[in-house]
């Protein structure tokens, strides 16, 4: 019977494992490249886009680590202003608010994990780019620097 269990126990840690590497894959799949042009320079990023609105609502809760080349986009059509919270997020992430144009508007730097607080951006916005806290003064990224990207879909 203890080995019954032992085994039954072994294949349930298996799913788990299977599962995660499935989430993992379908992100990867998903990712499309975004590049930061600031002082002359261009930084590269793969970013997951949240498409939909379960995409959206989820974001980047949840997640244990955030590669600094990494981040999630929140696309937002027609633009407007834009609120986020850090409710169930465990990492610190800097929040940069993308004006239609492509150009930052603002960005809110390492946003405190779990805090309801809310996160909002300073003028209506096309779209979130969420990245590792930190990530944002490490490279010199500035309001008015400009985000590039393209969505597959």
């Amino acid at each position: 019977m203890r080995m019954l269990v032992a085994a039954a126990m072994l294949a349930l840690a298996g799913c788990g494992t299977t599962a995660e590497s499935a989430a993992k894959a379908a992100r990867e799949s998903s990712m499309v490249p975004l590049t930061i042009e600031s002082q002359g320079k261009r930084h590269a990023f793969k970013v997951e886009v949240a498409r939909t609105a379960e995409e959206q609502s989820r974001g980047l809760m949840f997640r244990e680590r955030l590669a600094p080349d990494r981040g999630m986009i929140f696309p937002l059509n027609p633009p407007r202003y834009a609120s986020f919270w850090m409710k169930n997020t465990l990492i610190p992430l800097d929040m940069i608010f993308v004006r239609a144009d492509g150009t930052i508007a603002n960005i809110a730097e390492n946003t405190v994990p779990h805090s309801l607080a809310p996160v909002p951006s300073d003028e209506p916005v096309a779209a979130v780019l969420e990245i590792a806290g930190g990530r944002a003064a490490e490279l010199g990224i500035r309001p008015d620097d400009k985000v590039v990207w393209t969505d597959k879909r």
